[in-house]
């Protein structure tokens, strides 16, 4: 059963007319392929409708939908079977917000890193809801610097609501443990693609967010705080969410126009949710584009423009 957000309502309530039309038709025996045809064509219409149409918090909010493929996900679509996941930071435990391992893409040995928040309750618990410890930046980093070391080609899936806040967190070193992989990710020798799937929130994201190209795809955002949180700090509530989300500048677009993000996936129509299988299509032709575009480099390079990239952010000229 799908789930859907207040504004898909119209899309739930055509998808839901096509339903009983077919079940009905099933029972009757009678023949409804012109009606059919018809409401889809006008559910076509509606997605592509609202989907043009929406706002900073509508993509806040289908970045967090329920039905939207996480990494692990991807991972298994994108690899066909073939990945191997690596455990462990070989100094605390292994850390399951964070998943790691090679897997081959079109026949391409690539190490793929990402975070998982889970599907259902217990995963979730699990996973930790996508929060990683420093443990788990520290395993990502022990797996980029393994991937270097057989010059594999790096991509990593941002999909957190932030790190892990709590205090053991803090007391094993959080903000180091970031702080160590954004400086050993700016001198990694070998591509690194880095891919904003959903929530990109924070230290959290950016522990594995320094890359050759830092892509986002169509309905996630990506900030130093969630419109929640922002809201909770000006107003002290949650009602000014929306506000926050719009001023926050967060969108895809907003991050492209910034300069801050170097593309946009786009997803299929009604969102990655609607369809995995296209959805993981796109984000293969994608990376099988870039990792051959990168590759052409040589490493010193490759090194020179990540670093001059980064360096570039935030500044500005007086006029």
């Amino acid at each position: 059963m799908r789930n859907y957000l207040d504004f898909e309502a119209p899309i739930k309530e055509l998808d839901e007319q096509i339903q009983k039309l077919k079940d009905s038709a099933v029972k009757s025996g009678v023949n409804v392929d012109n009606a059919v045809a018809e409401l889809e064509k006008a559910l076509v219409s509606k997605t592509t409708e609202i989907y043009s149409n929406l706002d900073p918090w509508q993509k806040v909010q289908l970045s967090r939908h329920p039905d939207r493929p996480y990494a692990l996900e991807y991972i298994e679509k994108l690899t066909e079977g073939t990945w191997v996941e690596l455990h462990g930071d070989r100094t605390v435990k292994d850390d399951k917000a964070m998943i790691g391992g090679f897997g081959l893409l079109s026949g391409q040995s690539v190490m793929f890193i990402g975070q998982q928040k889970g599907v259902n309750t217990k995963m979730r618990q699990y996973r930790n809801f996508g929060m990683a410890n420093p443990e788990g930046y520290r395993k990502a980093l022990r797996l980029m610097k393994l991937a270097e070391k057989f010059n594999k080609p790096i991509v990593t899936l941002i999909d957190t609501p932030g790190a892990f806040p709590g205090l053991e967190a803090e007391e094993r070193g959080q903000g180091e443990a970031i702080a160590r992989n954004l400086f050993e990710m700016m001198r990694l020798k070998v591509p690194v693609i880095c891919i904003i799937i959903g929530e990109g929130a924070s230290g959290g994201a950016l522990g594995i967010g320094i890359g050759d190209r830092v892509l986002m795809m169509e309905n996630t955002w990506y900030s130093v705080i969630s419109p929640e949180s922002c809201s909770s700090i000006l107003w002290r509530s949650w009602d000014h969410k929306v506000t926050a989300a719009k001023a926050l500048k967060l969108t895809a677009d907003d991050m492209k126009n910034n300069g801050l993000v170097d593309g946009i996936i786009r997803e299929p129509l009604g969102g990655a949710h609607a369809n995995h299988e296209e959805a993981a299509h796109i984000l293969k032709s994608v990376i099988l584009e870039e990792i051959a575009k990168l590759s052409a480099l040589e490493q010193e390079k490759l090194v020179e423009q990540r670093i001059t990239k980064f360096c570039a952010m935030g500044s500005f000229i007086e006029a």
